[in-house]
């Protein structure tokens, strides 16, 4: 019964509201103990950062906060490096990077972060709760997971994915429904078949396994957290409502872009990154959309120094603004402030429905 489920025993939390592990910057260290203070779990969105930034991150977390906490990483898979492609789209490219000032783009030697060094510092670490996305962990990360007693928890945006990580050994899942902002997480088939909204996707995935259910994508407020715990959710994770919290690492205009968009201002793309990710419109994604970008995290890198650039110029039209359905419902409050009203708005969601069913039934 809420507010203690099985996720709050197992994680050692007070509240089911976990904080997404939002990549680039959102999720920072201020942000994720602020969560965790709170009753919350936090989570430092480390799927770009080195390991000795991800080192430092985890023990600023520490600093500032005894309780559990969560990092996430970005799993790896194959990807190609099609010369072709990558010289079509820095041409493509490179009237943005004149017009921000930018040199001529260098193809980078690493695409990605070592996700081994990553997993790494995870472990020596001993990070209370590991979350992860775009796959299924290795025998060998799992078990060394479990030896340290991590609480290990995947990404599913389709039942299959979630049987799939059920099996590999997963304590936990998140059910990515549709309306989730940033990065879609599919592994297994194409991601336009893995759109599935949370209404269809929360009961389904909570029927299909044992493990606990955690619910993800365009809930914003105690209503939604009340609905996805009455579909069968142990747990709700929230993006986009924690971005424009005063403790975020987001851009102030990419906090301001949520704050003034709405439920259309939306799109998938694979412009920025190469993988698909659902944020708000701008020129960059527009005028990409036709080109036939390279595979992740090729395309990611290539894209590095121009959205670097353009959120040090204050360009939003060329910043990855990563955001989920809900955004019409955005706040700017305190991290602390915004878990005590979710809190409030659940248990106030909750009492009007049952004494709705009281008054049906009473009639």
């Amino acid at each position: 019964m809420w507010p203690e489920t099985e996720l709050t025993r197992r994680l050692c939390i007070r509240y089911p509201i976990i904080q997404a592990g939002m990549a680039g910057g959102p999720a920072s260290p201020k942000l994720a103990a602020a969560v965790s203070e709170a009753g919350g779990l936090g989570t430092l969105g480390a799927g770009y950062w080195p390991a000795e930034q991800l080192r430092e991150a985890v023990r600023s977390v520490r600093r500032l906060t005894g309780r559990p906490f969560a990092v996430n990483l970005f799993v790896p898979g194959p990807y190609e490096v099609s010369v072709e492609r990558i010289s079509r789209v820095q041409a493509r490219m490179r009237s943005y990077r004149r017009g921000l000032g930018l040199p001529e783009a260098i193809v980078p030697d690493q695409f990605a972060p070592s996700f081994e060094e990553q997993m790494e510092v995870v472990l020596e670490e001993r990070v209370p709760v590991f979350s992860f996305t775009f796959g299924a962990l290795s025998e060998y990360w799992l078990k060394a997971l479990k030896e340290r007693d991590i609480v290990v928890i995947g990404t599913a945006t389709t039942v299959r994915e979630a049987l799939a990580l059920e099996q590999s050994g997963v304590d936990m899942v998140v059910a990515q429904s549709g309306e989730a902002g940033g990065h879609r997480g599919t592994f297994l088939g194409r991601f336009e078949d893995a759109l599935i909204g949370g209404m269809a996707l929360i009961p389904a995935m909570a029927d299909a396994v044992r493990i606990p259910v955690i619910a993800a994508g365009g809930i914003m407020d105690g209503r939604g957290i009340a609905a996805a715990m009455m579909l069968g959710a142990e747990g709700v994770q929230l993006g986009t409502s924690f971005l424009t919290c005063e403790e975020s690492g987001a851009h102030e205009l990419h906090q301001q872009a949520v704050l003034s968009a709405d439920e259309e201002s939306t799109v998938i793309t694979r412009a920025f990154s190469g993988k698909p990710a659902r944020g708000i419109r701008n020129r960059f994604i527009v005028e990409m959309a036709d080109e036939e970008v390279p595979d992740y995290p090729v395309q990611n890198a290539l894209t590095k120094d121009i959205r670097q650039a353009a959120g040090q110029q204050g360009v939003p039209e060329f910043m990855s603004m990563w955001a989920g359905q809900g955004t019409r419902l955005s706040r700017q409050l305190s991290a602390g402030l915004l878990v005590r009203t979710l809190v409030e708005e659940t248990e106030d969601a909750v009492r009007r429905m049952t004494s709705r069913i009281g008054a049906d039934r009473n009639q």
